[in-house]
């Protein structure tokens, strides 16, 4: 985070001929998509009681009725304590009704769907699933005021097999892909950093034995379900952290997700929700929301000191290409989709004239779900969100644009 890699340069005229049309149908892995525009996992907060519910169905339609080729059901956990929050979507029999009926309610509208399948980890609430978050060491984390344990070999062990068993779920429930969750600090992500993970075993230490988990995870989930569904990762570049997980570091990473041949695409992202949230979302910081939403002691830790852990950044359009550049220039083959601030026909062209093959969207869309088929009438439209990330704060009762009203409230449990 201290240096800058080198940037790889745009591709040469010439090539502008095999440049692929972002609203055109494409393949990502077996499945084909109607166009490259993804909807990205963004976390609904419409689940309850670890089941989906009719306005976690509603959220979706509209991606899908608005035109997206793919929408990404945010946070479906693959263990209890994994969730972060005790109303999270698991994998668990009782949940696969609710979702075929997703499944089969987005498909009716002409799209795919993915479901993200990942562990909080040390991002997770224990007190809200009454069990201990789990990191590669033993840490407090003042954002959940609580101390995470150290998770042991036999809970590794069980989380690789978890995750091979949510992909197998999410094959009898409908999805079309999965996206493994290795973002954020996340639990996978977690053991990746350097400022996180001071293990002594073959989990710590070298980033080979910091990436062993992420790598496991990849190769579990692709020997359990072969090719019989998209399987996309999502991997930050940088977190964001003093001493934490870096681009040149991330870069190699990436280089063994490709020689493992476990993935479909892997799609680049940045910051910890654990450590520095904004560093992702870019554009304003929103405390005073953030302040109203939260639990004492929490509150008054955002009151006080909270402009040091949700720091503003400068928004741009495609601010994480020039960092994404870089993992482009260093892999051979494998499908890379491009997320942060992609708003417009012109960003997602440029997308695809860089060699990426896919785009990922999140907050433009929250507020136009619309917006692909509006792009669509239009090329010259964009996105009316203005990044104000107020939007974030309404997670605890349905992620809608707040300036757009709000969505149907859910109901407690």
């Amino acid at each position: 985070m201290t240096q800058e890699a080198p940037r790889k340069a745009p591709p040469p005229p010439e090539a502008a001929q095999n440049v692929p049309d972002v609203l055109a149908p494409a393949k990502l892995g077996p499945v084909t998509l109607r166009n490259r525009i993804v909807k990205a996992a963004t976390y609904e907060g419409l689940s309850r009681k670890s089941l989906v519910t009719d306005e976690l169905i509603e959220f979706h339609v509209r991606h899908a009725q608005g035109g997206v080729g793919m929408t990404t059901v945010a946070y479906c956990a693959v263990a209890p304590e994994g969730r972060t929050d005790r109303r999270q979507i698991q994998w668990t029999p009782e949940a696969l009704p609710g979702l075929r009926k997703l499944t089969d309610a987005v498909h009716a509208e002409g799209a795919a769907v993915a479901a993200q399948i990942g562990h909080a980890g040390p991002v997770a609430n224990p007190k809200s699933n009454g069990l201990p978050a789990l990191g590669p060491t033993r840490h407090f984390h003042a954002t959940t005021t609580s101390i995470t344990k150290a998770a042991t070999r036999d809970d590794l062990r069980r989380i690789v097999a978890a995750h091979a068993h949510a992909a197998t779920m999410a094959i009898e429930a409908g999805f079309d892909a999965v996206e493994i969750h290795l973002g954020h600090n996340y639990l996978a992500s977690s053991f990746l950093s350097p400022k996180l993970n001071h293990r002594k075993d073959e989990y710590g230490g070298s980033l080979e034995n910091r990436a062993r988990l992420s790598r496991d995870i990849a190769r579990a989930v692709r020997d359990a379900v072969g090719d019989r569904i998209a399987i996309t990762a999502k991997l930050n570049m940088d977190d964001g952290v003093p001493g934490g997980f870096w681009l040149d570091e991330s870069i190699k990473v990436a280089q063994w997700l490709e020689e493992d041949g476990s993935l479909d695409a892997l799609e680049l992202t940045a910051g910890s929700s654990l450590l520095n949230p904004m560093y992702l979302f870019k554009g304003d910081a929103p405390l005073r929301e953030f302040a109203a939403v939260m639990k004492q002691p929490v509150k008054l830790g955002v009151r006080l000191v909270g402009k040091h852990f949700l720091r503003a950044y400068p928004y741009k359009d495609a601010y994480l290409l020039d960092d994404a550049r870089q993992f482009r220039a260093a892999l051979k083959s494998m499908p890379l989709i491009l997320l942060g601030g992609i708003t417009n026909k012109q960003v997602m062209d440029q997308a695809m004239a860089e060699g990426f093959q896919f785009v990922a969207m999140a907050r433009a869309l929250l507020r136009e779900p619309d917006l692909i088929n509006r792009i669509k009438a239009d090329e010259s439209v964009r996105s009316l969100c203005i990044h104000c990330n107020k939007c974030m704060t309404a997670i605890y009762g349905g992620t809608h644009c707040v300036l757009t009203g709000p969505i149907p409230t859910q109901r407690k449990g």
